[in-house]
């Protein structure tokens, strides 16, 4: 999601005049981690209540995974989120669901979702979802998460998408168990990112981040949900890439090694549940 674009909130519904949406059908819910993959993604992103579907004949829909059905659906937008591209008040769009327990078609009318998505050029009535499953559905307290969401990734000094880990350094201190390892990282956008694990005699292992040129001597690890999070334990590779280890002597390798894998254990697991991931 570019910076450069500016966040808007545009209700099309007057207040008491849009119909209540009917509990979102039964299924896992997205993922701290899937919001921000599909915020992050999306020129888009739409609060809408759908008013119609009807399914795709299956030859016309290639693709579609085994147990799932694609819908064309038509909504009617409730509220723009995030995006400047014009936007009609009734959108059309194509979407994969899973097949209820029958092996049926949910019943979406009336349900009110969200939609990660892209206009498509000279169409201002339709939608192209970033992923065949770039739909989900709405509630108060996930309105609430994916406006928080877009609000991180516009905010000044946001942290970039991790591309790689350029190269580690573990520098033995004074003392027997003592020393320090810095990790540093390439992004996409250029900006620097370096992690920094420290080791003193007789104290537990201390790391933290740093997004900036600046390194702040009390920095912590980040708090899991946030999205200096999120870049880290969901795109950091699960070891150090041959030849990235730069530390001098086998020992000094090996200690690298050692604190790499204890930051991946203080960030834990990026859980995700949706079906189709988004090209990085």
């Amino acid at each position: 999601m570019s910076s450069r674009l500016a966040r808007i909130v545009l209700p099309f519904c007057a207040a008491g005049l849009c119909a209540a949406a009917p509990p979102a059908p039964p299924g896992p819910a997205p993922t701290y981690a899937d919001l921000v993959d599909l915020s992050d993604s999306a020129p888009l992103v739409l609060k809408a209540q759908i008013r119609s579907q009807s399914p795709v004949e299956p030859e016309r829909a290639p693709g579609v995974r085994p147990g799932w059905v694609r819908l064309y659906v038509q909504a009617r937008v409730e509220a723009l989120l995030f995006g400047k591209a014009a936007v009609s008040e009734m959108q059309s769009y194509l979407v994969d669901v899973p097949l209820d327990a029958r092996g049926k078609a949910p019943k979406l009318a009336k349900a009110s979702v969200l939609l990660f998505a892209r206009p498509v050029p000279n169409r201002p009535g339709e939608l192209q979802l970033v992923t065949p499953d770039a739909q989900v559905f709405s509630t108060p307290e996930r309105d609430a998460q994916v406006r928080a969401i877009i609000g991180e990734l516009l905010a000044p000094g946001a942290p970039g998408r991790i591309g790689a880990v350029r190269e580690a350094i573990n520098v033995a201190g004074d003392l027997a168990g003592e020393g320090e390892t810095q990790i540093f990282l390439t992004t996409k956008d250029g900006a620097p990112v370096a992690i920094t694990v420290s080791r003193k005699a007789g104290e537990a292992p201390r790391w933290s981040v740093s997004f900036s040129e600046v390194v702040e001597s009390d920095a912590r690890p980040p708090a899991a949900g946030t999205l200096p999070w999120y870049r880290l334990a969901c795109f950091l590779p699960r070891r150090l890439p041959p030849g990235a280890n730069l530390s001098e002597g086998d020992v000094q390798k090996a200690q690298a090694e050692a604190d790499y894998r204890l930051v991946l254990q203080g960030l834990g697991e990026c859980r995700r549940t949706r079906v189709f991931g988004l090209p990085r």
